[in-house]
């Protein structure tokens, strides 16, 4: 792995600080893993979060982000000096660092684990969720259930190569009007002619043959059940109705084609429909537009499978039961919580976002026991006072936040199951519930997400006795 990179490059010397700027070229030992998708490295004292590399190697890595005044900087391993057992060949040249700094230009974004074995991936991953755990869980540390390993999903569990789960694509438009996609924090857009983390369906598009001239973004959601692939694009400001249409002809003729303004949600078709028919846990499901689904094509039977397995062992999911779903999106937990519970049972089910609570409303229309609003969690739940025997809460990436957890203890239910998709403000929940006298009762993590940094957790939350 040589790169021929002509930025300059400053040697390890005791007492001497490496002039800082971009482009720079250091050689550093990697260390721990850290949350974010990089690794920590310290030159002369200072912090580098590196990404591409893994913790033990040796490696020559590029500034991409430094000064003299920053609290740490950034860089991308561009050589490789000496390198772990772990390491492999990355699967796609786009996001392989070396190869891409060695052609000038920094790898894509969403494939920054690609260069590690597969089960050294899910091991560093439950390395950064057992560290946020005891470094912003709270008293408390790990759950005596929690297993210590993140689990695999689909067909990564027999063994295969974790390519080819996704089955929701979000792309960038070139300069030039080609598809591409953002490097890591930078505004730099690289034209790409594959997406091997895509299901066929969404690499059968050809995107990249689409002339995308007037388009700002494009969005695929490709159902794994093989209903009909949706290509949502998101015009660029000022660009005339011909011009997004003349996109659309370029589109295989199975696809529907929609217009998106991101800032509003607005979606208008333009051949076949706006949204898309999602199968899960023996449900069918509509989603509009560029509306929340899992992007695993195993991911929804995973998390449903385990949230209920959660409520059910514990005794709190039965029928006439009182539950409530809460970012509910369009419905996934909804409809099985509606099953279990049953006609003497009731489930509230809240969606901050207009479009994907309608959604939610055509899926759930012949369960009488739910009840869908519209609206923020925690003015729904004051506005709509009951006790509970259990909550599910799927939030944003942000988390649910200290109000909204102290709201849902006050609520009083007797468990919460709590899907999360981002280690760090799932721990700070976590502190937030654990000041209010609940803990950890089980914890599950799953690589929903993989070659890259991110993964789920499912959490059963109890009042402690």
């Amino acid at each position: 792995m040589n790169s021929k990179a002509s930025a300059p490059v400053a040697a390890a010397v005791p007492g001497r600080t490496a002039e800082a700027r971009e482009g720079t070229e250091l050689v550093v030992d990697v260390g721990p893993v850290a949350h974010g998708g990089h690794c920590v490295a310290r030159y002369e004292g200072r912090v580098i979060f590196v990404r591409h590399g893994i913790s033990g190697e040796k490696v020559r890595v590029r500034l991409t982000d430094a000064g003299e005044a920053a609290k740490f900087w950034r860089a991308d391993v561009v050589d490789v000096l000496e390198a772990s057992p772990d390491r492999v060949p990355h699967f796609w040249h786009a996001a392989d660092s070396s190869r891409a700094w060695a052609h000038g230009h920094p790898p894509v974004g969403g494939a920054e684990f690609g260069h590690i074995r597969l089960e050294r991936q899910r091991q560093l991953k439950a390395d950064v969720l057992e560290e946020q755990l005891r470094r912003l869980g709270g008293s408390g540390g790990l759950p005596p259930a929690w297993s210590g390993a993140v689990e695999a999903v689909g067909e990564a569990a027999d063994g295969g190569t974790g390519l080819g789960w996704r089955t929701r694509a979000s792309f960038s438009v070139t300069s030039s009007g080609r598809l591409g996609m953002h490097a890591h924090r930078s505004t730099e857009i690289l034209p790409v002619r594959e997406m091997p983390l895509a299901t066929d369906a969404v690499n059968a598009l050809q995107l990249w043959n689409v002339d995308l001239q007037g388009i700002d973004r494009v969005e695929v959601a490709a159902p794994a059940n093989g209903t009909r692939p949706l290509v949502l694009l998101a015009p660029a400001e000022g660009t005339r109705p011909k011009r997004v249409a003349a996109v659309a002809a370029q589109l295989p003729e199975d696809a529907s084609v929609a217009a998106f303004d991101p800032a509003t949600g607005e979606v208008t078709r333009l051949r076949g429909r706006a949204w898309v028919q999602e199968s899960a846990a023996g449900h069918e499901y509509r989603v509009t537009g560029a509306g929340f689904w899992q992007i695993h094509r195993d991911a929804p039977g995973t998390l449903v499978g385990t949230v209920t397995e959660f409520l059910h062992g514990g005794g709190f999911l039965h029928p006439g039961a009182v539950v409530a779903d809460l970012y509910a999106g369009a419905g996934l937990f909804t409809a099985v919580l509606a099953d279990a519970v049953g006609e003497t049972g009731s489930v509230l089910s809240v969606e901050g976002a207009p479009g994907t609570s309608r959604d939610a409303r055509k899926n759930l229309h012949s369960a009488p026991q739910v009840e869908i609003v519209q609206g923020r969690v925690e003015r729904v739940l004051r506005q709509k006072p009951r006790n509970f025997d259990a909550l599910v809460l799927d939030p944003p990436r942000a988390g649910a936040g200290k109000a909204v957890v102290r709201q849902l203890v006050d609520s009083g239910p007797r468990a919460i199951a709590y899907v999360s998709c981002d280690p760090a403000s799932f721990a700070r929940d976590v502190s937030y519930f654990r000041a209010a006298g609940w803990d950890l009762a089980g914890l599950r993590a799953f690589d929903i997400y993989p070659h890259t940094h991110h993964l789920e957790t499912v959490a059963l939350l109890t009042p402690v006795r």
